[in-house]
């Protein structure tokens, strides 16, 4: 591969710390990491929905930010509102300051600069909240700013091929030397694939691969420390 391009959310980091954290801080309630990671699934799969929904005008921004979280209550019968939906937004916004890069992604991205590869981010989402999380993870080590793509600034989001060609003509890319590295099967493999690239699913939530899918990933790794064998072992050379 010559162009690797990473996706940025649970892809590169572990988004459910922040979630934890900010659970903490919010809820009163005694419950368990396991329950908090039960919380944070529905939490993104409600996510996904409503920023789709977000995308396409039918909803505000703030109804997508304060609606994920509330939907994913309810399924768990925990009392929230508005108002505190809106609070907790907030606040897991502030604890995504704090975010680090999986220790084994930071060293492939060392082993990938050094080998000379071309290397971009492509993620969903506002730009200055998207932005900010790439400074946090000073991404800007291996990836320059322009190899650095957001939604929210090309007008079109994953898995819309839109986002994908625009930028294979940006960069004049060669899809089959190109692959895109994520965690969510629709937004990241499907939008891949389906524009022409490679694609490697970074499924460390360990989900099944959707029976009725129409594409599949060429490769799937479950944790950091697969991905980076992957490419220090050439297991990508497909």
């Amino acid at each position: 591969m010559d162009t690797i391009i990473f996706d940025v959310d649970d892809t590169l980091y572990d988004q459910a710390q922040s979630f934890h954290r900010t659970v903490r801080k919010l809820f009163q309630e005694p419950f368990s990491d396991e329950e908090i990671d039960q919380l944070y699934t529905a939490s993104r799969k409600y996510s996904e929905i409503l920023f789709d929904q977000s995308e396409a005008g039918e909803i505000s921004q703030f109804e997508w930010q304060t609606g994920r979280i509330m939907a994913a209550c309810k399924d768990f019968n925990i009392p929230i509102d508005t108002e505190k939906a809106a609070i907790f937004h907030e606040t897991y916004v502030t604890e995504q300051k704090n975010i680090t890069l999986f220790p084994e992604v930071e060293e492939l991205l060392n082993v990938l600069y050094k080998e000379g590869k071309q290397l971009g981010i492509l993620t969903n989402g506002e730009e200055k909240h998207q932005a900010m999380k790439i400074k946090q993870l000073s991404l800007s080590r291996w990836i320059p700013a322009e190899m650095t793509f957001i939604s929210g600034t090309i007008g079109h989001a994953k898995p819309k091929r839109e986002v994908f060609d625009f930028i294979e003509k940006k960069l004049d890319l060669d899809q089959t030397k190109t692959v895109y590295i994520g965690d969510n099967f629709e937004k990241d493999i499907i939008g891949a694939k389906q524009a022409g690239w490679q694609a490697i699913w970074m499924n460390h939530r360990k989900k099944a691969l959707p029976t009725n899918a129409t594409y599949k990933p060429d490769k799937v790794v479950h944790s950091a420390m697969e991905l980076l064998e992957l490419f220090t072992k050439k297991a990508y050379l497909w």
